[in-house]
């Protein structure tokens, strides 16, 4: 499968920013794109998940369901 691009317009001081980024790592610029994508997206991941896990510790009757269940899974799993 042939590899296809694309343009995006970003601002001047950010093509600094990848410039000086990919200088200093060797890597080219696609890569580092790549690089903070991923990065970007395991953090907004973790920040989603923690945000569920405030909402779900702020209901006392699911939090506490919730934490009922996972003592039954900790009995489930010492189990062998």
């Amino acid at each position: 499968m042939a590899a296809t691009s694309t343009q995006t317009r970003i601002l001047l001081t950010t093509h600094e920013r990848l410039a000086r980024l990919a200088d200093e790592t060797g890597k080219t610029h696609q890569e580092v794109i790549d690089t903070a994508l991923r990065a970007y997206e395991r953090d907004l991941f973790l920040d989603q998940l923690n945000e569920g896990f405030a909402k779900l510790r702020a209901d006392d009757g699911a939090w506490q369901s919730e934490r009922a269940e996972r003592a039954d899974w900790d009995v489930t799993l010492n189990e062998s």
